[in-house]
């Protein structure tokens, strides 16, 4: 199974973590299923950015996105050439390494409980 490993992010994952997923996955159910709050403000629908994250090891063995969230993408806090929604990446047979940026253009956080979305 691939590895996720997350870097440090100040308030979501403070010491950063490192956990297996299964290929088919959405980055973002993985990061919910292991207790990592990432933002998904359009319920993982690919109607907003809030669940941007950059692949810093892997990337190339995701699906390339579509169209849709490109055009999305354009909008997210801290674009990079190897960002994505998570809740449009599935996890490959490659480990990973993401970043969850900074920022979001979220105004207020949501909460949510990893029991009502996975």
């Amino acid at each position: 199974m691939p590895i996720i490993t997350v870097l440090p992010h100040a308030e979501l994952c403070p010491a950063g973590a490192s956990f297996d997923a299964a290929s088919g996955t959405s980055i973002c159910d993985a990061l919910i299923a292991h207790d990592i709050a990432i933002e998904h403000a359009c319920e993982k629908s690919c109607a907003c950015t809030t669940c941007h994250v950059i692949v810093r090891q892997g990337f190339n063995s995701l699906v390339p996105s579509e169209e849709e969230e490109d055009d999305l993408l354009d909008k997210a806090w801290g674009l990079t050439s190897v960002s994505r929604l998570s809740c449009q990446a599935l996890v490959a047979n490659a480990d990973l390494t993401v970043e969850i940026p900074k920022y979001t253009i979220n105004h207020a956080r949501e909460h949510y409980d990893k029991d009502w979305d996975v």
